[in-house]
């Protein structure tokens, strides 16, 4: 095989060419059918594969992601029983509106009871949040200091959330030396009702 037989070559008369050009021909379309497939069918093809292959993963992932939460799906029932319970149980140690001047009658109580003597018991307006409203009262007893510890430990055994703030003790008028005189503020909690809840806080 020569160049000169490919510079004589004539396509009508192809079937007569030496063999080694037929060769080469042949090699050259398949390399052109071949560069053709790959560029035109097999690289789109094989584009939509490894997308196919990412979606699979991503797919995959999910699922085992789900099925997880399949599985603990019985213990996030519980968690979520349990929390409403306890929710419950919070939610109702929260006076409603009608609710509370017997809690403030129960913490002026809880003073005299143990002997403390009330210099002031001035509830405070309502500050207000989203479910509930805290309700201050600044308060200044006298008494012994065991008579301050009974009256947090009454406060404690209320049926109602109350809690003792900004406590301050200062020597008492008293010609007795051990009493003193408890500056503080005590906070009370309501729930909202519906109607309350649902009022834009600018409204509040």
């Amino acid at each position: 095989m020569k160049l000169e037989d490919f510079n004589q070559l004539d396509f009508k008369t192809l079937g007569s060419a030496p063999l080694g050009v037929k060769v080469v021909l042949l090699g050259v379309l398949f390399l052109l059918l071949v560069g053709g497939g790959y560029w035109f069918l097999w690289k789109p093809a094989l584009a939509e594969l490894e997308q196919a292959e990412n979606r699979e993963a991503e797919l995959r992932g999910v699922f085992l992601s789900k099925k997880k939460e399949a599985i603990n799906l019985p213990i996030y029932r519980q968690q979520m029983v349990e929390i409403e319970k306890t929710f419950g149980t919070l939610l109702r140690q929260l006076p409603d509106k009608t609710q509370m001047d017997a809690l403030l009658n129960d913490i002026n109580q809880a003073g005299l009871e143990v002997g403390l003597q009330f210099q002031l018991f001035k509830p405070e307006a309502e500050r207000r949040a989203d479910f509930y409203a805290e309700r201050p009262i600044t308060i200044r007893v006298q008494g012994a200091y065991h008579q301050m510890g009974a009256f947090a430990q009454n406060i404690s055994r209320l049926p109602r959330i109350v809690t003792l703030n900004e406590m301050a003790l200062t020597p008492g008028d008293s010609k007795e030396g051990d009493m003193v005189v408890n500056s503080l503020v005590a906070r009370t909690y309501r729930y909202l009702d519906s109607d309350e809840a649902a009022q834009p806080a600018e409204r509040r």
